[in-house]
């Protein structure tokens, strides 16, 4: 096969010539001299190439390059003339021979692409380039009509390198800085190491004051620590660093800032003033590190080579060689369920028992260990790990002889444990980790030999017999170091079939993989993982996912509005899924616009010089609210005697008093006052002319009697304060109270930002979009039509696209390299009905998912050991530019990773798509209740309350108010003549049409007395209204009511609607027994009085200066309508009433639910007066209501006359 010639190094002069062997299949390369810039792997000294007369799994090729070298690129070839070549393969590297270890793309990606026919090449680069000396190739998949056949060429480039060994005893290098060497502002130390323990100390540096860095490995995994009196740790990274690889390390400090990378993955932090040079005296570790360290550089300077060449700056204690001697252990890795290994057991010894020893180490919690036979028992040994249910430890179990438990750290922590099992003379001893923990004993009746054969990790499928059992899960991790009767087992005789037996195993290489380091969990949520699968524990963290990516709150108080929120506190988290965390805030609703509130308040004398202020929040969150927001504000006031403060216009102008620092970070100095413009050094006094003395621009500043300067505080770039400074405090007489208001922020920007799409070809592009590992976008649409592309972002291959794909579907579709993925929501209603849907899809290396409105989130898995890097190039659309069929519509809020698009100022210069979608009402308008009128606005809605009896942001509020004895209110409506002159007032339904036919009235009370007069209307033609309550025994009764139900709830609502006219009296004046009853006054709780449109108490309470209103008597607001005080209230006048009347009361709300009709007319024949009186010759028939011995009121008496005004009043 041809070569080919690539980039790799300078002085590149080497190409390998191969030999083929024959026993075992390896090639010995040897060095020839040649111009070419790689190495030339091939396979035979012809142009057949590689095929084994098998063709099945356990196949492989192996390369020895004779050196370590670095390798950067593999192309592999069909075999020349023929069917065989390889659909895909595994790639293994190794220093020694032993100790493989699979080269993964991605750290998930462990196959390569082969062939599709025996001619053409099929090159791959390495994402990360290899440093070894043996390759090996694994076939997995070839051309099912031939056989495995391979060509292959290796690329790469020499490696040199330095390195030194350490004992883990006192072994060690001490580096001594040059005397007088001047400090840099940037150092670096880099190296590579490979550990033989899993613990011990790396590299120690000494700084200035004590302050010293550490690079210590604790099992399995890099601590960086720092120390001025007790350690601390600063950062953990990597995970099974103890596997006998190298693994690549460096730290770097950039003035306060601190790198540390290990292999691919680095962690950034800050230590304030740290100093890394190295200290003359030696820092004693507690466990010293053993293994060996490779090309150990300080800025530059090999520390290694000097201490080779025995140079005075490099001290060497202990023994220190400076080569890399490994031990050969072969490791075992069990996959799946299908693996077993089989090893030969042994006849009884001389001292009548036997001793069975391994090393294991795995993530599951279950999983057989060792099963074996008991010929003379007639039964089976069994020895699992399993979990205690009652104390969640772990332990071994044995199932025939007993149980065993080990308490302590989990088994299932990837570290090697050791497990022996031995028995001699009767008496079996099981211990785990003898060095770290105590051994359990049991003395059995019976000796315990093993005459057959030993099963580690499960059984074989086809092993019908009792040899064999496996009453537990299957096995998934790692072994190693096996013993029987004291002899080590040779696992690569087992690989070359010459001992024992297996099955879907991995021979000499340990393939457990940490899938939580560096861990895909965000925001904190703790990682936890199986042999194939991790878990994040988002339930403390804030958020939800499979990795915790996206917030379980709203980014705004605006987003809480619009889900129907009241004011309350509220967790924000102004930027979703991104790093920012979630705050706690207030959100207060009850105004236009929604209010953020940072809760900090501080009111105190002034008796030093500069003031600090802390915010509960931190830097970041105060910065993205203030951002995100519309506008903020934020009160600064200065009560003053004799204390000046801007000193404006004076002696020395220019030079202020005093000043505050407000904005990011510690702030920068401003020298204005609340209510004035940035850089005036004016207090809001000075900017309206209305200063006390009109020659300086603040109050304070006349320096004369007690005054007060305030005002707010509202150019976002100056906020917060964060402190101030108060100069004239000092002289004698001087008194100063200062007051910094909490921090409010109105609105969200984000929130309404809109563009509307008028054409399926109109599309607005923005950057591509990066979500590599994580992925998470939101927005809201509304449209007419039934499909339509939201958005897209493409790659070469991958692609990211949400679409309305049916007029009830939504589908998430993306692909990775693994081919095209969808997720889809169905919704049971249309979704072009033109009101806001929420469309939410995320996506990161576990699982997909996409949730519509409230309906259920759809998944979808992602592939176990397939590609997650999400990689695109093209523009993201929202709309689409390809054949796609484009969206028509608005969509709203639109946000990718937490950052809102902007897609107003992108259409303002698109054309096709317009800024802005108005028609909010049709989405939002049933958040405004109890006859509140949703108004559109440009940015959302608010609801009008002015028909409403209630108030509230969604006229959700009770209006109530307790009423005393003397305590009425009245409105009068204008007359009918000025109504039809006033166009803009409110029309009441009274006016509407002359020859009325009903009247509405609703009201809530709760009384402390009966009988009493609630309510009180006279018409322009002298009629009345009345609504009593009426005394009957010792029982409360409501008229007309849809619910009555006092003696649980006394705060009984009533609703009228009264469907013809009725007779107006013969006199003006009013029943003697009406007015009897009215003059007694009410006393009680009236609350969300509505009369028509018109809500009179609402009136009072909240305008009591207007004109159509008089107050007779103490009227305050009170919540006493509220459900809270009407359970009070209940329970207080529950022994008033009995069981009897309960029953009859209940009986009553049945039978009015059902009788609406028949119970509207009864109540108006006993409890609603009508009077007559003739008016230019028309004669009105009247209708006399029946006396009652419940209503004792004689509707023939006289009534008062009416004024000649004729106004109609409403009485409370």
């Amino acid at each position: 096969m041809p070569g080919k010639r690539g980039k790799c190094c300078q002085n590149c002069t080497l190409i390998l010539k191969c030999l083929l062997l024959s026993t075992p299949q390896r090639l010995k390369c040897n060095k020839v001299l040649s111009i070419f810039c790689f190495y030339h792997f091939c396979v035979s000294a012809g142009a057949g190439g590689w095929s084994p007369i098998i063709s099945d799994r356990y196949q492989w090729l192996e390369v020895d390059l004779g050196e370590r070298t670095k390798i950067t690129a593999v192309a592999t070839q069909g075999r020349y003339g023929s069917s065989d070549w390889l659909m895909s393969y595994l790639l293994m590297f190794s220093d020694t021979g032993h100790n493989w270890r699979q080269y993964r793309q991605e750290d998930s990606i462990g196959s390569f692409p082969g062939n599709s026919n025996a001619d053409s090449v099929v090159h791959y680069k390495l994402q990360q380039p290899a440093i070894a000396r043996f390759i090996r190739l694994i076939p997995l998949d070839w051309n099912p009509n031939g056989r495995i056949g391979l060509r292959l060429e290796t690329y790469g480039c020499p490696y040199t390198s330095d390195v030194v060994s350490f004992d883990g005893g006192s072994s060690g290098l001490l580096y001594w800085l040059t005397s007088g060497l001047k400090r840099t502002s940037r150092d670096v130390v880099t190296l590579k190491f490979k550990a033989l323990r899993n613990s011990g100390t790396l590299l120690q540096a000494e700084g200035q004051e004590g302050l010293s860095l550490s690079l210590e490995l604790e099992r399995g995994k890099l601590l960086l620590l720092t120390s001025s009196t007790e350690p601390q740790r600063l950062v953990s990274l990597g995970s099974l660093l103890d596997d006998q690889h190298w693994h690549h390390v460096a730290v770097e400090r950039r003035g306060s800032h601190l790198n540390l990378t290990v292999d691919k993955h680095t962690e950034r932090l800050s230590l304030g003033a740290v100093q890394s040079e190295v200290s003359q005296k030696p820092v004693t570790s507690k466990k010293n590190f053993n293994g060996c360290l490779e090309n150990l550089l300080y800025n530059g300077h090999n520390l290694i080579e000097l201490a080779k060449n025995k140079k005075q700056q490099v001290t060497i204690s202990g023994n220190v060689t400076f080569s890399c001697a490994e031990p050969v252990s072969v490791a075992v890795t069990f996959t799946g369920p299908e693996s077993f290994l089989q090893l030969p057991g042994t006849t009884m010894s001389s001292s009548g028992g036997v001793s069975i020893g391994f090393q294991f180490r795995t993530w599951n919690k279950k999983g057989l260990l060792l099963s074996f036979e008991l010929p003379q028992q007639g039964g089976v040994v069994l020895m699992a790990r399993c979990a205690t249910m009652a104390h969640g430890k772990d332990f071994i179990f044995s199932g025939v002889l007993m149980d065993v438990c080990f308490p302590g750290a989990s088994l299932n922590d990837g570290q090697w444990h050791s497990v022996e099992l031995n028995s001699r003379q009767g008496h079996l001893t099981i211990t785990v980790d003898k060095e770290e923990r105590d051994s359990s004993q049991a003395s059995p009746s019976f000796p315990v030999t093993v005459e057959s054969h030993l099963f580690f990790g499960g059984c074989p499928v086809e092993d019908g017999s009792q040899k064999c059992r496996n009453l537990f899960s299957v096995f998934q991790g790692c072994m190693r170091l096996f013993t029987v009767d004291n002899q080590n087992l040779d696992l690569i005789k087992v690989q070359e079939k010459q001992l024992g037996n297996y099955s879907n195993l991995q021979i000499d290489i340990c393939g457990i993989i940490d899938r939580c380091s560096p861990s895909p969990c965000e925001h904190g949520g703790p990682c936890s993982q199986s042999w194939t699968v991790f878990h994040c524990n988002c339930s403390d963290s804030g958020y939800s996912g499979a990795t915790c990516h996206s917030s379980v709150y709203e980014q705004s108080c605006e987003a809480y509005k619009h889900n129907g929120n009241t004011s309350g506190h509220f967790y924000i988290d102004v930027d979703g899924s991104g790093p920012i965390k979630p705050q706690l805030v207030y959100c207060n609703m009850t105004g236009d616009t929604t209010t953020l509130t940072d809760p900090f308040t501080t009111i105190n004398s002034v008796n030093q010089y500069s003031i600090h202020f802390d915010y509960s929040s931190e830097e970041e969150q105060l910065l993205a609210v203030i951002k995100q927001s519309e506008h903020c504000e934020q009160e600064l006031s200065y009560h003053c005697k004799m204390s000046r403060l801007l000193n404006t216009p004076g002696e020395t102008p220019g030079s202020p008093l005093s000043w505050w620092f407000g904005g990011p970070g510690a702030g920068r100095v401003q020298t204005y006052w609340g209510g004035a413009q940035p850089g005036s050094q004016q207090c809001a006094c000075g900017l309206q002319g209305d200063c006390v003395d009109l020659q300086h621009y603040c109050n304070c500043d006349a320096d004369r009697m007690e005054t007060e300067d305030s005002g707010l505080l509202t150019h976002k770039e100056s906020l917060p304060v964060r402190s101030l400074v108060l100069g004239d405090i000092q002289r004698p007489g001087s008194e100063a109270v200062y007051r910094v208001g909490p921090l409010q922020c109105h609105g969200d920007r984000n929130f309404w930002n809109a563009a509307f799409f008028d054409k399926e070809t109109s599309y607005l592009h923005f950057p591509t979009f990066h979500g590599e590992l994580s992925a998470d976008i939101s927005f809201l649409f509304k449209t007419m039509a039934s499909s339509g592309v939201f958005l897209e972002n493409l790659g070469i291959k991958d692609f990211i696209r949400i679409e309305l794909s049916s007029s009830t579907q939504v589908v998430f579709s993306f692909d990775v390299g693994n081919g095209p993925l969808e997720v889809r929501v169905e919704s049971s209603f249309p979704l072009n009905d033109n009101r806001w849907h929420r469309v939410r899809a995320e996506r990161n290396v576990k699982e997909a998912s996409l949730r519509l409105d409230e309906l259920p989130v759809a998944t979808q898995e992602a592939p176990a050991d397939g590609h997650f890097h999400l990689q695109l190039n093209s523009q993201l659309f929202i709309g689409t530019a390809s054949r796609q069929k484009g969206f028509r519509g608005c969509i709203r809020s639109l946000q990718l990773n937490g950052v809102t698009l902007d897609l107003e100022e992108r259409a303002k210069i698109t054309p096709g798509v317009q800024p802005g979608c108005p028609g909010h009402c049709s989405s939002y308008g049933s958040l405004c209740q109890n006859h509140g009128r949703c108004v559109e606005r440009a940015n959302g809605f608010h609801c009008d309350c002015n028909l409403s009896a209630y108030t509230g942001v969604f006229c959700q509020t009770e209006v109530s108010a307790s009423f005393k004895s003397g305590t009425s209110v009245s409105y009068t409506f204008k007359e009918p003549y000025e109504m039809s002159r006033n166009s803009s007032a409110l029309p009441s339904s009274i006016y509407s049409d002359m020859t009325l036919r009903g009247e509405n009235v609703s009201l809530s009370f709760r009384m402390n007395q009966s009988p009493a007069l609630l309510l009180y209307v006279s018409s322009y033609y002298r009629e009345y209204l009345a609504v009593l309550i009426n005394k009957h025994g010792e029982e409360n009764t409501c008229l007309t009511a849809n619910s009555c139900a006092l003696p649980l709830d006394p705060h009984c609502s009533l609703h009228i609607l009264y469907l013809a006219h009725f007779l107006s009296p013969e006199s003006d004046d009013l029943d003697a027994d009406l007015s009897r009853l009215a003059s007694l006054g009410f006393t009680g709780c009236l609350s969300v009085v509505h009369f028509n449109t018109i809500s009179p108490l609402k009136e009072a309470l909240l305008r009591p200066n207007s004109s159509p209103v008089i107050i007779t008597g103490p009227l305050a607001q009170s919540n006493c309508g509220s459900a809270a005080s009407a359970n009070s209230y209940s329970a207080e006048n529950t022994h008033h009433l009995s069981g009897e009347k309960w029953r009859r009361h209940l009986t009553c709300v049945i039978a009015v639910v059902i009788f609406v009709i028949v119970t509207a007319l009864a109540i108006t024949a006993r409890f609603l007066y009508r009077r007559k009186d003739t008016y230019r010759n028309k004669e009105v028939k009247g209708v006399n209501q029946e006396d009652s011995q419940d209503f004792p009121f004689n509707n023939q008496a006289d009534s008062q006359n009416l004024s000649t005004e004729n106004p109609k009043e409403y009485f409370i």
